[in-house]
């Protein structure tokens, strides 16, 4: 018998599968232009946690249907954030199941009273569960954390006097063994030691659960016949950049499409007309990574016009989409952008910070990334889940490559190789590509991290997610992150890059750093041999206490952790002339965990603080990638100026 948010997810199951949970339509970013606007409504929201011990009393009370604050107490919630650390209540912090959101949004007038106008509400995240209403009317709901959905809500704000609407979102965190990340429900019924119906969330991986509305919420508008989606795909011929675009439009048959390719001085170098087309740039500016170029990141604009004939007269909707021309290519021993050798010398990270939690924040965003420029990093991979969608718009401007990867971590059950598993995370795999498909930084997709993928279910799931992905989107390599042994792991032979995680000396070995290089080097050529293909070292690393010092040096030392990661670089300055093409280290900054004895409050493998603080290892690394930005320049004249600008050393 289910119990508890389980239950739930029980009893609204054929709803949700009835309503459908794929996307549909297209995912552009809501831009403002002379025919689009947007209206924010982050900032406070009132808040309701169900701690009715089922989890349903919002639903058999139905919350939706009257302000939120009439059918109980609610709270001051800020959005976007977590809820988990906002406040001080321990049972709060620390939550599963059904909380309540809900914001009153004034609208302008023109948006209520133009027919020919398209309202839409876009929510940028909400974990994992989410279901919405606009006063009291069902309009959405959305299967999974960390990608947008939204909703056309014209008819409900243009069905009469109205000068706002009521939005409420009632969002589920509970983890089964068919989301992503999967999870269970763990029940205790041994009244003696439990209170009765006392459950607890179990969940296979290393960062702390945080739940809530993450990412903005806002208001957009379009007009009624409007660019629903654009696709745009980059090649090179010579020194002449190729841009072939796909246009698609909704809610009109009549319309035409001119299109213009602006560069960064507003010149036009090229223009087209229709859905589809190619548009050619002479000398193009490509997009290259940071310190690969002396302008690195250049971004052309694809300025797209539609107008369309409707019965009240003609219509016009425009969007500007950025546009970074480059190429991408993986060969056995290398992976190639804009036919150059390029290494990944960088980070993993995670959306997690003091009292925010995983919720967005502009100015952590920005200085993460001049902790980033000022490392040499040139990358970072999104584990373990897609970022927000700013995050990949910087990565744009910066040129910081990045490893889009899916919230694929923790699959470990037999049940999560089930057909119902596979349908969710095909479908996560489609909403991230369609949101993320146009970013020039993006150059590979990861399906998962660490799945058991020597299970025998493990196989067939793999080599079906990253057919299907590949059938998205042909124009980027595949993988996902292993730890398994390469003679058992099922899921490789479909990758186009090896990415291996692996933490000699820490998780075994404890404290031996001189086994390191044989274990490391044992490790690249094991994996090379059996299936010559390029690797990514892409975890590795050793908590670090900050202030922690210790000589000789001891686990959990600054020292230590330096060790470790010399030992490392010993063997990838060997491997990466051969066929390893790049390290990421684990992590970028500490971030919060579950409690557990072997987690002081929280994951402590950042070479930043959580808040953002160098470690003695970031000093390191920062040497370290600096010279690999040096070696490896293309071409050297034109990167020098950047490098003297930015370099810790006298070059």
């Amino acid at each position: 018998m289910l119990r508890g948010p389980a239950a739930v997810w029980a009893a609204l199951g054929p709803l949700l599968w009835a309503c459908g949970l794929a996307l549909r339509g297209g995912m552009l970013y809501p831009r403002e232009s002379p025919s689009r606007e947007r209206k924010e409504l982050n900032g406070l929201w009132s808040f309701r946690a169900d701690f009715s011990e089922n989890r349903r009393q919002g639903f058999e009370q139905q919350w939706y249907r009257t302000p939120l604050r009439e059918s109980g107490p609610t709270l001051d919630m800020p959005v976007p954030s977590s809820f988990n650390d906002v406040g001080q209540d321990r049972q709060l912090r620390s939550f599963v199941g059904w909380v309540w959101y809900e914001r009153e949004a004034t609208l302008p007038q023109r948006w209520t009273q133009d027919l020919g106008t398209r309202v839409v509400l876009r929510i940028g995240s909400a974990h994992y569960y989410a279901i919405v209403w606009v006063n009291g009317v069902h309009v959405a709901e959305h299967e999974g954390g960390h990608l947008p959905f939204e909703a056309d809500i014209s008819k409900l704000v243009q069905s009469g006097p109205l000068a706002s609407c009521r939005i409420t979102i009632a969002i589920n965190n509970t983890l089964t063994p068919h989301t992503l990340p999967p999870g269970t429900i763990l029940y205790q019924t041994d009244t003696s030691k439990y209170p009765k119906g006392y459950f607890v969330q179990n969940i296979n991986f290393d960062f702390f659960n945080y739940a809530g509305l993450h990412r903005p919420v806002l208001l957009y508008t379009t007009p009624t016949t409007y660019i629903d989606d654009i696709t745009v795909s980059t090649s090179v011929d010579q020194d002449t950049g190729l841009v072939d675009y796909q246009i698609f439009v909704e809610g009109g048959e009549h319309f035409q499409l001119e299109v213009r390719l602006l560069d960064e001085e507003g010149k036009v170098v090229a223009q087209g007309t229709g859905g589809r087309g190619q548009l050619q740039v002479p000398n193009a500016h490509l997009w290259w990574p940071y310190l690969m170029h002396e302008h690195p990141a250049y971004l052309y604009s694809l300025e797209v016009r539609l107008t369309a004939q409707t019965a009240a007269g003609s219509v016009s909707d425009f969007y500007t989409l950025p546009v970074g021309i480059r190429t991408v290519a993986v060969t056995e021993h290398q992976f190639l952008i804009n036919g150059k050798p390029f290494y990944f010398h960088g980070v993993n990270k995670h959306e997690d910070a003091d009292i925010r939690g995983k919720g967005f924040d502009w100015p952590l965003l920005v200085k993460d990334f001049n902790l980033l420029r000022w490392l040499g990093a040139n990358a970072f991979r999104t584990s373990h889940y897609p970022y927000a969608e700013e995050v990949m718009q910087l990565c744009d401007r910066y040129g910081i490559v990045v490893i889009d990867e899916s919230p694929g971590v923790g699959i470990v059950l037999v049940e999560s190789y089930s057909n119902v598993s596979l349908q969710h995370h095909l479908e996560v795999m489609e909403e991230l590509v369609r949101r993320d498909k146009n970013h020039p930084a993006v150059v590979m997709w990861s399906v998962a991290n660490e799945p058991t993928s020597f299970l025998k279910p493990a196989g067939y799931y793999f080599k079906t997610l990253i057919a299907h992905t590949k059938a998205l989107d042909p124009s980027r390599p595949v993988t996902f992150v292993t730890n398994s042994n390469y003679e058992a792991d099922l899921g490789v032979p479909y990758v186009d890059v090896i990415c291996v995680n692996s933490y000699y000396s820490w998780y075994h070995d404890y404290g031996h750093m001189e086994v390191i290089q044989l274990q490391l080097a044992t490790q690249f050529e094991n994996w090379y041999k059996t299936y010559q293909k390029p690797i990514i070292q892409s975890e590795y690393g050793a908590d670090t206490i900050a202030g922690f010092h210790q000589d000789p040096p001891l686990m959990f030392s600054e020292e230590y952790q330096k060790g470790l990661l010399e030992q490392y670089h010993l063997v990838l300055d060997q491997k990466r002339k051969e066929y390893v093409v790049g390290e990421l280290i684990w992590n970028f900054a500490d971030f919060m965990t579950n409690q557990s004895p072997q987690r002081v409050m929280g994951n402590k493998k950042g070479i930043f603080t959580r808040q953002r603080q160098p470690k003695g290892a970031a000093f390191l690394l920062r040497e370290r990638y600096w010279k690999l930005a040096n070696e490896t320049r293309y071409p050297w004249s034109a990167v020098k100026s950047q490098c003297l600008e930015n370099s810790p050393f006298t070059l």
